[in-house]
């Protein structure tokens, strides 16, 4: 018995021990950002980033994180509607006005039904505002909070030119933090979720995009057997790879669609 106890008491201390560290990687973290920037209290932060790479369709993104931690359900992800070619302050300007002008929206909708903010996706609002960049990415946010009259706290998180977390800007100047302080390491992980988030993203239209323009060149295979063979395989690779049979599980394809499909990809390696 003595034994158990004893076992039972180093089981808990090490729960304790491992309790304490991520609470130092989360919250405690949180409040070393918000001492930094001089503000009273931080939970909610949301992080965005643009990706235009390769010139193909501007896309933002938008991660959010909550007393240190990620809150993936409350991730978005914006196709930019109005900029062509690689302009990404008009881009994070686009992202920006659509994210806080669909919450001011939802705010509204939902205190006529007398509804709390939860229930809409995008009503709850940060208590700091991330952006991926210094000064031009914080100007264009505190341009677009002032132009619907909301006050909530900007900061760039500023890289070096190895493209690596260097710090804040804030307030019109850059702010260093140490590079060993969990603060910096919560920078770091925001900033590289954001541009993850906005990546893969940016890939999954392309790949999209390049499945849709073969798909249009097989006959029988028209814009709804296209989505169905896009929303049913991952990538064109799988389509190509797809047995007849396989390719009759789509939705909506019959056998001369699929036989069509299998003998378009089955021919090209013929050639």
């Amino acid at each position: 018995m003595e034994l158990a106890a004893k076992n039972a008491m180093l089981v808990l201390s090490q729960d304790k021990e491992r309790i304490r560290r991520e609470e130092g990687r989360t919250i405690g973290a949180v409040k070393e950002i918000a001492s930094l920037l001089g503000l009273e209290e931080v939970n909610r932060m949301e992080a965005f980033d643009i990706s235009n790479i390769s010139g193909f369709a501007n896309v933002g993104s938008m991660v959010v994180f909550e007393k240190g931690k990620p809150k993936k359900s409350d991730y978005r992800k914006f196709k930019i509607k109005t900029v062509s070619g690689p302009d990404d302050y008009a881009c994070m300007k686009e992202v920006l006005t659509r994210r806080f002008t669909h919450g001011m929206e939802e705010r509204k909708i939902l205190d006529d039904k007398e509804l709390e903010n939860e229930f809409g996706s995008f009503t709850k609002f940060p208590d700091l505002l991330m952006m991926d960049g210094g000064r031009g990415q914080v100007n264009i946010a505190l341009q677009v909070l002032e132009e619907l009259r909301l006050n909530i706290p900007v900061c760039g998180m500023v890289k070096d030119d190895n493209h690596n977390t260097r710090g804040l800007y804030f307030n019109n100047k850059e702010i260093d933090i140490d590079r060993r302080s969990e603060g910096f390491k919560l920078i770091t992980r925001i900033q590289d979720e954001a541009h993850r988030f906005a990546i893969e993203y940016h890939r999954s239209l392309r790949s999209k995009a390049q499945v849709k323009s073969v798909l249009d060149e097989i006959p029988g295979v028209g814009p709804t057997r296209r989505k169905a063979l896009m929303k049913h395989f991952a990538s064109i690779e799988e389509i190509k790879q797809a047995e007849f049979e396989t390719l009759l599980e789509a939705e909506g394809m019959n056998r001369a669609a699929a036989q069509s499909v299998y003998d378009f990809f089955h021919n090209q390696d013929k050639n």
